[in-house]
């Protein structure tokens, strides 16, 4: 079962179990990938790219849990919050920080003379490699640090 008939199912689940959080998460996720699909007139979406939308909503609802408690607005920040567990249910195990330091320590021993000046082509390799399996503020922060202890 793909990832797009999930969603539609959890959100018959939710609605017939009257769970509001879950509702509208899942409602978003099935917009978002609704207007994707609008934009190449296709049915049916790939995993991977389902993945990559529901990864880009669980970053936004981060961004904005942080902004509402920088604003003291707990009640909001608490929803997104919510919403973010309903959704990471679809996304793949991600990856620890440990994880993430022997991805790259493996990836820089693959590729000889690497710089501080070669962190772009570095992070367009690794960011594709570790797809929805890790932030890529994260992975920058963990390659920037073995990048300048290597110079």
């Amino acid at each position: 079962m793909s990832i797009q008939e999930k969603i539609n199912n959890e959100i018959k689940l939710s609605m017939k179990e009257k769970n509001v959080d879950k509702l509208a998460a899942l409602r978003s996720v099935k917009s978002a990938i609704l207007l994707e699909l609008t934009k190449d007139g296709k049915t049916n979406m790939s995993d991977e790219i389902a993945i990559q939308i529901i990864s880009k909503l669980v970053k936004q609802r981060k961004e904005s849990a942080l902004i509402f408690k920088n604003k003291n607005r707990e009640d909001l920040e608490k929803e997104e919050l919510s919403q973010i567990k309903y959704l990471e249910v679809f996304l793949p195990k991600q990856l620890s920080e440990d994880e993430i330091k022997e991805k790259i320590k493996i990836k820089l021993t693959e590729i000889d003379n690497v710089s501080l000046k070669d962190m772009g082509r570095l992070m367009g390799l690794l960011v594709k490699e570790m797809s929805g399996k890790a932030d890529g503020k994260i992975i920058s922060k963990v390659l920037k640090k073995q990048l300048s202890e290597k110079d």
